[in-house]
């Protein structure tokens, strides 16, 4: 079928089809609109403001059925023989179905089914523009030539043009002698360019022969032969190649990764690299994903550490690790998971690992087991272990495994009163062999604690008293101070109450609210001054903080049960922005009166004579959305000193290309105070410096330092990045990173997640970078 119409029409598509397709969508920064310019990076002279879209939408693939259209044509001029061909002239638009395009001339053999379309040609569809001096289309089967193509996918702004375009299929395109880039129009810092690029939508990938990649229109690169990913769905295929230098591996090292796509739900990622100074190294990650969650297998080897096996005497340079993960949904509520490492000698993270999930450590955690999380209700079963990795660490303070340890939850209503029930079992054990007297303990633990409280509430303030009982029931093997089966048993009594008053009124033309929070907390607990025949199977002491204040406990863990009878008095001012909601300020302060003696302790740690603990205060102002300032510290009135403070200052631009951080930390009782100031900031629309420097005032020495330049231009960036850490021996190590990204390709080196490790905000703002998510 035919229709068709002489239209006269405007004459501007003439002289726009003479430029490229990108050159036609492109427009200077200030021409576009004002929610684009606001998104456009500052390194960014100019973006794609598709147009035209209200005529319809085209698919780079052909739609279903494209022959069963009728086929729609208009033109200034018209000449029609029966039964052979129509001839249209001058400002030729043509439609069928989902196909649309213009140009100057067209002939349609009404016989054949074949249009021949003269350029300049422009066909403009879904989220792309194609452009050419001719095209041949097929009414009947969808199939689509165009010569001299140009070619704008917008979303991806990606651009090319090829010798010729077909369309050759429903889903498969073809194209000869191609480029490929996401510079602007007339900018080639980088392209790919190929003697034949087929891309089939149905399978998800493209295949490119005789492949280069230019830089300034240099080839730094040949593939004889490549496959790629068109879509979401993943594609076997080496990867960005990696590359950097550390003093820790004695120079520069180049790693080819090989990424497998096995199956649908697991795949695998391979990882040869080649150290200078060690050797072959290599880490391989497996992924497998069922309806139930995810598991991450991570293993790395090397059979030959050349420079571990010079500097370890009796090392044959054989060195491994592994890391496996797993996760799972069961519904309801129930969760499971799985956790574990292993390392062949305490200096791999440090001197080898790169992509394992693995963080530096003196114990690697191993643990397994289920969980369920309700609304009233808390269960949590698992088995935990550890792999002490720093030889230095003596057998007694080797923690325990726990072989199991299962923790319930609860809480339930009664009337006006609350219920609440907190219990643990525990089975703790440790090779005791090379240990004595009380360290070789092991055995089981069962805690208990029951509470019963009367909570009351309302706009102006809250009282909840409670009381409870913490039971603890132990049954050991190895005891040497009698029995091993013995418990204990602490009545406690807690009384929390809050008041809260506030106010409105304007600051710089701004109404705010105000609010006054007196709080009283009184505990306690009436627990036995000597528990030291009780074994150290998981306790510690809490480091004092301003959360502390309203915390009975001054002990972690469950074999100490500290002594109380205190009160907490604090107070709390807050000021709300009332246009936004933004909490703009909070100050608290407080402090613990003690009415008798804390004589519970951990082997001499954790008793006190005290009447008053240090007055505990936090500060945080965030006087507008980018900046925020967080300060506590504690004050010891006694000593009229600072027992310990931290401040930091967080600050990013709107769009995230300012980057600043400061740091401070200090304690007195553990000798520590360290200054940190991170920093990133565009030097030019195109150039940032990226900076870190950690100065430990106790050692007179610089710990950590960050180095860096980095280079935007819209379709390509660079970093280079020197990094100084210190090591577990305390020397400074060096490093450097440098990563190369190109727009819509990815990138190479590993530079960005160390910055982003080190200056907050910086992950935001890479993400921002070509306002895309980081992959």
């Amino acid at each position: 079928m035919l229709a068709m119409a002489l239209v006269p029409v405007a004459g501007m598509a003439q002289d726009r089809s003479q430029r490229s397709a990108a050159e036609i969508d492109w427009r200077p920064k200030s021409e576009l609109p004002a929610e684009m310019q606001a998104r456009l990076p500052a390194f960014c002279s100019g973006g794609y403001l598709p147009s035209g879209l209200a005529g319809g939408q085209v698919p780079l693939f052909a739609g279903d059925g494209a022959g069963s259209a009728p086929l729609e044509a208009s033109a200034l001029n018209a000449r029609y023989e029966l039964d052979a061909e129509l001839y249209l002239q001058g400002d030729v638009r043509l439609r069928q179905g989902s196909f649309q395009a213009t140009g100057s001339e067209a002939r349609y053999n009404t016989q054949s089914g074949e249009l021949n379309l003269l350029g300049p040609l422009v066909s403009r569809g879904e989220g792309f523009l194609l452009t050419g001096e001719s095209a041949r289309y097929s009414v009947d089967s969808g199939q689509l030539d165009i010569n001299t193509a140009t070619f704008l996918l917008h979303d991806s702004e990606m651009r090319g043009r090829a010798s010729s375009l077909s369309r050759i299929g429903e889903h498969q395109v073809v194209i000869t002698d191609g480029l490929l880039t996401t510079c602007g129009p007339g900018q080639n810092d980088w392209a790919i360019v190929a003697s034949d690029i087929e891309l089939d939508q149905a399978e998800g990938f493209g295949k490119a022969r005789h492949v280069r990649l230019e830089v300034l229109d240099a080839t730094v690169f040949y593939w004889p032969y490549i496959t790629f990913p068109i879509d979401d769905r993943r594609k076997t295929g080496f990867l960005y190649p990696q590359f950097g230098s550390s003093s820790a591996g004695s120079g520069g090292f180049v790693a080819l990764p090989y990424y497998l796509n096995l199956a649908p739900h697991y795949d695998a990622t391979l990882t040869p690299q080649y150290i200078h100074g060690r050797g072959l190294f290599t880490e391989a990650e497996g992924r497998y994903l069922s309806r139930l969650g995810e598991s991450v297998l991570q293993v790395g080897y090397i059979n030959n550490d050349s420079a571990y096996k010079g500097d370890t005497p009796g090392a044959d340079g054989e060195r491994w690790a592994l890391d496996f993960t797993t996760r799972a949904r069961f519904g309801g509520g129930w969760t499971g998971y799985g956790d574990y490492s292993v390392v062949s000698d305490e200096d791999y993270l440090s001197d080898l690992n790169r992509s394992l999930a693995i963080n530096q450590a003196t114990h690697l955690q191993r643990r397994g087991g289920v969980r369920y999380s309700g609304q009233n209700q808390y269960f949590d079963a698992y088995l935990s272990g550890y792999q002490t990795i720093a030889e230095r660490i003596a057998d007694v303070d080797k923690p325990y495994a726990q072989l199991p340890e299962v923790l319930y939850a609860g809480t339930a209503g009664l009337g006006a009163f609350e219920t609440s029930l907190e219990s643990q079992y525990t089975w703790f054990y440790r090779d005791n062999n090379a240990l004595t007297g009380l360290d070789r303990a092991n055995g089981q633990r069962i805690r208990a604690i029951p509470e019963l409280a009367l909570p009351m509430r309302t706009l102006w303030g809250f009282s909840r008293p409670a009381v409870s009982l913490d039971y603890t029931r132990y049954d050991l093997e190895d005891y040497t101070l009698g029995s091993g089966s013995f418990d204990r048993t602490v009545p406690v009594f807690e009384w929390d109450n809050g008041l809260y008053f506030d106010r409105r009124s304007n600051l710089f033309d701004v109404p705010y609210n105000q609010t006054l929070e007196p709080r009283l907390y009184y505990a306690w607990a009436d627990a036995d001054a000597d528990q030291n025949d009780i074994p150290d199977f998981d306790t510690g002491l809490k480091s004092f903080r301003f959360d502390q204040l309203f915390q009975r406990d001054r002990f972690t863990g469950g074999d100490r049960v500290g002594d109380a009878n205190q009160l907490t008095v604090a107070l709390t001012s807050r000021f709300n922005d009332l246009l936004t909601g933004a909490e703009r300020a909070r100050v608290s302060v407080g402090q613990v009166r003690y009415f008798d003696d804390r004589e519970v302790n951990l082997f001499g740690q954790g008793a006190s004579d005290r009447s008053n603990s240090p007055l505990a205060g936090e500060l945080v102002l965030k006087p507008v959305d980018n900046l925020e300032i967080r300060s506590s510290g504690l004050w010891d009135h006694d000593t009229q000193k600072t027992e310990e403070g931290r401040s930091q200052l967080i600050f990013h631009s709107r769009d995230y290309r300012y980057l600043a951080t400061l740091g401070h930390t200090y304690s007195r009782p553990d000798d520590l105070e360290q200054t940190d100031v991170g920093t990133v900031f565009p030097v030019t629309d195109r150039v940032s410096a990226i900076g870190r420097w950690v100065y430990d005032s106790g050692l007179k020495r610089t710990v950590g330092t960050l180095a860096g330049i980095e280079y935007n231009n819209c379709c390509w960036s660079v970093q280079v990045v020197h990094q100084g850490y210190l090591t577990d021996d305390e020397q400074l190590d060096n490093r450097i990173l440098f990563q190369i990204e190109l727009k819509g390709l990815g990138g190479s080196g590993g530079a960005s997640d160390n910055i982003a490790d080190a200056i907050y905000g910086y992950d935001e703002r890479e993400r921002r970078r070509f306002g895309t998510q980081r992959r």
